[in-house]
């Protein structure tokens, strides 16, 4: 079957091996059009599904009774979560246009198109969401670039990648649709040896004891079933991917989800994030680590 075919059969398809609770994520993501997203996208064409890192730029912003402020409140959120693509970038380590990279979870393709635009490499996304790969690559293809970004139906705990074929990998927010030993082993499996993996993600903290009432209202949010950070460190090193860094960016992130709970683009989930970051039961981090 190929491409196509795929992303032109039912919404709920899921490429084997399938669980029906992969079945409900694809429909989830499938059936996914937040404004949130979408508008966000629509600034310069780079549609994320992440959050945003750095210090809110007030000046940018101007006064909040200004007409134009609201796009410029929404262009200032993009600005932020593009920031938080560029860090992830930086820490794939040296990336040259022959090499191909892996983009798990991939969304509407955002990141993907950075790391080309970057690196001048071939990128491969992969998603459940039959919607969100059609979307990104008609993207892809309206930049002239879909020869070397491409988007797929396909599991990422069995992508069709070969043993030891990709220069670098990440997850961006998309780790806690699965269960960790099985996803770092699929990533050390096509991984090159000295090949690098980055993930950035929210992750429950350890030292708090237990997933906080506010851990709990993300999950159900998104369907989704967040890790501890702990359980990252330990299936890595169960999946020889050797940490090389461990940065603590729930600092940087708090300030976008605090100018987003001003937005017009509130889904109702911002009060769980800002106070379970504030009390630290909820913790925003990048792991980067090496195959060995």
């Amino acid at each position: 079957m190929t491409n196509t075919e795929l992303l032109s059969v039912d919404s709920a398809f899921v490429p084997n091996p399938a669980t029906p609770y992969q079945g409900d994520i694809a429909r989830y993501w499938n059936a996914e059009a937040r404004p949130v997203n979408l508008r966000l996208g629509d600034v310069d064409g780079l549609y994320h599904h992440h959050y945003g890192i750095g210090a809110v730029d007030h000046a940018a912003l101007g006064d909040v009774e200004d007409s134009e402020y609201e796009k410029k409140l929404i262009a200032e959120l993009h600005r932020l979560e593009s920031a938080q693509a560029e860090v992830l970038l930086d820490h794939l380590g040296p990336i040259g246009s022959e090499d191909t990279l892996v983009d798990a979870g991939c969304g509407r393709g955002g990141s993907s198109v950075m790391a080309h635009q970057r690196f001048g490499c071939k990128v491969e996304g992969v998603t459940l969401s039959s919607t969100q790969a059609e979307f990104g690559n008609k993207r892809a293809k309206e930049l002239g670039i879909e020869s070397h970004v491409h988007a797929q139906v396909c599991n990422m705990l069995d992508t069709p990648f070969e043993k030891g074929s990709i220069a670098a990998s990440w997850n961006n927010e998309s780790s806690m649709y699965v269960d960790l030993d099985d996803l770092f082993a699929e990533h050390s499996r096509f991984l090159k040896v000295g090949g690098r993996y980055v993930t950035i993600t929210g992750c429950w903290n350890p030292k708090y004891g237990q997933p906080s009432k506010w851990v709990s209202q993300i999950n159900a949010h998104f369907e989704c079933n967040i890790h501890s950070r702990r359980e990252y460190l330990k299936a890595m090193a169960d999946n020889r991917l050797v940490p090389q860094a461990v940065i603590d960016l729930t600092p940087d992130t708090l300030p976008y989800w605090e100018l987003r709970a001003t937005s017009s683009l509130v889904t109702g989930i911002e009060e769980a994030f800002i106070e379970s970051y504030k009390d630290g039961s909820f913790q925003y981090v990048l792991i980067a680590a090496d195959r060995v």
